[in-house]
């Protein structure tokens, strides 16, 4: 490699190993050194100049591969086949669904991976053939695939996708919002624990609790939320000893003082808050309100919803750091809070 042999990998550095590598030898084809059809040395070679295991480099190889950089011709080596060292990594994202929070952390991996890369969006729609048709469309032409694995049969119960996911490359995969459930530790990516986060996110607001009655958590069926929120909840009523109901949805009877909502669809949200108006009852005093994930309406709405949610943004930035070698691709458990205002 025409780098110099003093100019070393950095150990303590936040980018990967096999980044450095991919940057050295763009930044040689950049200042002109290397040039279309110059071969480059090969992995043992590049591995015994700077001290990295074979797979370190051969990591490195296929990332410049697969962004068109080098191409490898059998029992020869590898060459340069590009100099467009502007050429982005390419992204597909696959979301169950296009809500206002996965718009959020959409626009917040754009955000972050700035000019690097370009993104790709579909919707699965929570539906493993629809996703399989998807991956059978696009795999092999982007850099990186990441995916919300929410999947429910046609009976609505829900399934993991395992063995579907595993069809796409370990080390070009990203999970976004749900771990697969057995599968916790094996896929790098960003998700939720719905379960525990529920839990320990009320736990935080016990103080304010404590005032109401009963806690409802307005559940709609056929809705495809994740079931476990419905454990956690049961969960933390069992251990604090609230009384507690869960209902699917808001009908015409009217709600009563002491009640505290714990509601997931916005339809609900708007529901009781009408409600309490109707029947003169005063949000945070007589009736206390907790809506299921953070929007900025809901910080003015009423003078103030409070919101139990993940951090979207975080989850956005995160992705994007991983897809850009910034932070370890490893399996990472979002933040989740309750954000306390005047609706409690």
């Amino acid at each position: 490699m025409l780098v110099d042999k003093s100019e070393r990998i950095h150990t303590d550095s936040r980018t990967p190993k096999y980044l450095q590598v991919v940057n050295l030898i763009l930044d040689e084809i950049e200042k002109g050194k290397l040039k279309i059809g110059d071969r480059i040395p090969s992995i043992n070679e590049t591995s015994f100049d700077f001290l990295l295991s074979r797979d370190t480099v051969e990591k490195a190889y296929n990332e410049l591969k697969d962004r068109g950089i080098i191409s490898s011709v059998r029992g020869k080596g590898f060459y340069v086949t590009s100099t467009n060292v502007e050429n982005k990594v390419k992204v597909l994202l696959l979301f169950n669904k296009l809500s206002s929070y996965k718009k959020i952390i959409y626009y917040t991996i754009i955000e972050t991976l700035g000019e690097h890369a370009t993104v790709d969006m579909h919707v699965h729609h929570y539906n493993v053939d629809l996703l399989e048709d998807l991956i059978h469309q696009n795999v092999g032409k982007y850099n990186y695939y990441v995916i919300a694995p929410h999947f429910f049969d046609k009976e609505t119960h829900p399934i993991s996708g395992y063995e579907l996911l595993k069809k796409i490359p370990k080390d070009k995969l990203l999970i976004m919002d749900r771990a697969i459930k057995g599968h916790e530790n094996e896929f790098p990516g960003v998700f939720q624990d719905f379960a525990k986060d529920i839990f320990a996110a009320l736990e935080t607001g016990l103080s304010h609790l404590r005032k109401y009655k009963k806690m409802i958590l307005v559940f709609p069926k056929g809705d495809m939320y994740p079931l476990e929120i419905v454990d956690g909840f049961k969960r933390f009523c069992f251990f604090h000893d609230f009384e507690n109901m869960i209902l699917d949805g808001i009908d015409d009877a009217p709600i009563s003082d002491g009640d505290l909502f714990l509601v997931l669809a916005e339809s609900d949200l708007v529901n009781i808050i009408k409600k309490a108006r109707e029947q003169m009852l005063t949000l945070g005093q007589d009736v206390g309100l907790i809506s299921y994930n953070e929007t900025p309406l809901k910080e003015i709405l009423d003078k103030g919803i409070s919101t139990i949610s993940t951090d979207f943004i975080h989850m956005g930035k995160s992705i994007g750091r991983q897809i850009m070698g910034e932070e370890d691709k490893i399996p990472i458990k979002n933040p989740f809070r309750l954000i306390v205002r005047k609706s409690l």
